[in-house]
């Protein structure tokens, strides 16, 4: 049986089958999921040789973004590892080692960008957008908490090119700060690449943000800065204007061009056809059953339990015969015995018209399903949310259908960001909530998986969700992460906001197993050894300068033992915080090591854990 893939398109509808073997592992799909793109990037047949694709990619990706979730309502939050920066940072360096290879030598298999440099999130809220910006952030802030992942993309992941931003950090536009540029990124951090532009933000800088009095001169400033290659005409322009007034010579037009060819001399684009293996690639190559299991095996994975009264799920195919599917992120039925009712047209659910179906078809089934939330005309690049409520009347739909439910009701959340649904967590009759971000192509099947039990959800929330109310306590704006007492500021993230407006907290997920940690080994006392300068310190109670210690392989060694007590196989994330000596000014607590382990029913593993000192203990 073949599995129609799709046309990734604005607002386009996904139909899908499953593969083969999930047909028969699983239960009927719920309808499939929505997909955006900017470009239609072609379908495929279950049969790589059915595969046509449109549009080409070329050699450069700008990706990943791994900009700090700092706030709920920004629009891109969704394309980010979230607001942790020992997460994002090793992330960023694990999908750069992905995307360029393993290659002998300096070569690389694509050239994968590290955006947007830096203190970058948010694009346009309450009448200011990411062209006019001025991020003001303290040197504290700015070396914890928005450089550390663009740090790990540099020096751990090796990054070939970063991105800077829109934005002004301390009213100097990142494009054209050589602090930022040449200083940091290059000399700092030893990039090997290029640095590049977001599209036109050496015309913004000019243009909209009037930071120099002429082109000429905002083209000088951005190349002396470190700038490499310009998205867009303003360089190509200008550069030569440039350098006829005097303002920028030969050798820094040069340099950066050093920088730009020896990227696509690393990528082979010198080499002629040859064998290069990489450039035979074709759609054959990407419609492939190993990847479309690994799309499949992503979406599982990302999949959130944020509640479970009564372990209502997973549901049972012999009790849950037919099932209510309702709500605007629900399209299509199939097989098995599924009422579709819209409830709401869209995600905007202005109205109440499509009430009624939807509580009749929750009256007559064994179980109801809403899938809500959000989708891109509500946060999206320059569209920053406005709350953080679910959209006009879909809260009203949900409470209703819950009431009227016969059996177990679940609300299926698609969001990139936080949602306030702190009124289904304390609505007995909202049995469960999934939270299953933008699934992507292998949506439907995953969520079906986690419905029915086939698959022991163990995914964890990677931001922090606050209550509605939170917003009115920190302007956009503002970019501090630290509260402020005396202003009554609270703080951002879980790193340091500890007040009472939680929906979840970070880190906050489920599995229909339980999981039980126990210290196995750690040490009492540990020795850091410093410079011949002074004498060895204990962490017991003191803390030392980082530049006074010999951090070279100094790592802090941990045994946790992981037991799981329930009955079904899963996979559990660990994770481990540190929290600072009072009265240090570093963050209430923060992540410095976590673990993904599986372990089937009953058992028990034991999982290392080595905490680098200097690195992840140090403020």
């Amino acid at each position: 049986m073949g599995s129609l893939m799709w046309v990734l398109e604005p607002d386009s509808v996904v139909t899908s089958l499953a593969p083969p073997h999930s047909l028969r592992s699983s239960p009927p799909l719920l309808p499939s999921m929505r997909l955006y793109g900017k470009k239609s990037v072609g379908w495929c047949l279950m049969k790589p040789e059915q595969c046509t694709m449109e549009g080409m990619a070329g050699l450069t990706y700008w990706s990943p973004n791994v900009n700090i979730f700092r706030d709920p309502r920004w629009g891109r939050g969704q394309e980010t590892p979230g607001e942790d920066p020992i997460v994002a940072g090793e992330y960023a360096a694990r999908y750069v080692r992905g995307l360029q290879g393993n290659l002998p030598g300096d070569r690389l298999k694509v050239a994968a960008c590290c955006k947007h440099y830096t203190a970058y999130d948010l694009d346009n809220w309450s009448g200011v957008d990411r062209f006019h910006f001025n991020a003001k952030v303290s040197k504290q802030e700015m070396k914890d908490t928005f450089e550390v992942p663009f740090r790990e993309c540099v020096m751990q992941g090796k990054v070939a090119s970063v991105m800077c931003s829109y934005n002004q950090v301390n009213g100097i536009p990142t494009c054209a700060d050589p602090r930022l540029l040449r200083d940091t990124i290059r000399g700092a951090w030893g990039l090997n690449g290029y640095i590049v532009s977001d599209c036109d933000s050496v015309g913004v800088l000019f243009d909209n943000q009037h930071y120099t009095a002429t082109p000429e001169e905002a083209a000088a400033d951005a190349i002396k800065a470190g700038l490499d290659l310009d998205c867009g005409p303003f360089l190509g322009i200008h550069t030569q204007g440039a350098m006829d007034r005097g303002l920028l010579k030969e050798i820094d037009v040069d340099s950066a061009l050093v920088n730009t060819l020896t990227v696509q001399m690393r990528l082979g684009m010198f080499d002629g056809s040859g064998d290069d293996v990489f450039g035979k690639l074709g759609p054959r190559d990407v419609c492939t059953r190993s990847n479309q299991e690994l799309a499949l095996e992503a979406a599982r994975q990302g999949i959130v339990l944020l509640k479970n009264h009564g372990n209502s799920l997973p549901l049972s195919p012999r009790r849950h015969r037919s099932v209510a599917v309702i709500g605007p992120n629900s399209d299509v039925t199939v097989t098995m015995i599924w009422k579709l009712c819209w409830g709401c047209s869209n995600v905007n659910c202005k109205n109440a018209h499509l009430f009624g179906d939807a509580i009749t078809a929750a009256r007559q089934a064994d179980a109801t399903v809403l899938v809500m939330g959000l989708d891109q005309s509500i946060e999206a690049e320059f569209k920053d949310r406005d709350g953080l409520l679910l959209p006009g009347y879909q809260q009203e739909l949900v409470t209703k259908v819950a009431a009227a439910s016969k059996g177990p009701t679940i609300l299926v959340l698609m969001s990139g960001g936080p949602v306030d649904v702190s009124f289904a967590e304390h609505d007995p009759k909202v049995t469960s909530i999934l939270w299953v971000g933008y699934p992507g192509q292998a949506g439907g099947t995953a969520i079906a998986d986690v419905l029915f039990g086939t698959h022991n959800p163990g995914g964890k929330l990677p931001m922090t969700w606050y209550k509605q109310d939170y917003l009115s306590k920190v302007p956009m704006t503002t970019m501090d992460m630290r509260s402020n007492e005396a202003t009554g500021y609270p703080g951002r993230t879980y790193r340091f906001y500890k007040g009472p407006l939680l929906v979840y907290p970070f880190g906050h997920g489920f599995s229909y197993s339980n999981f039980i940690h126990t210290l196995a080994t750690a040490p009492a006392i540990f020795t850091v050894p410093v410079d011949g300068r002074h004498k060895n310190t204990t962490t017991t109670n003191n803390a030392i300068r980082v530049t006074h210690a010999k951090c070279g392989g100094l790592s802090l060694g941990l045994q946790v033992d992981v037991k799981n007590t329930g009955s079904k196989d899963g996979s559990h994330t660990l994770l481990v915080y540190s929290t600072p000596p009072v009265g240090h000014w570093g963050p209430h607590k923060q992540l410095v090591a976590f673990a993904k382990v599986h372990v089937p029913a009953r058992t028990q593993l034991r999982v290392p854990i080595n905490i680098h000192v200097c690195k992840f203990l140090s403020c």
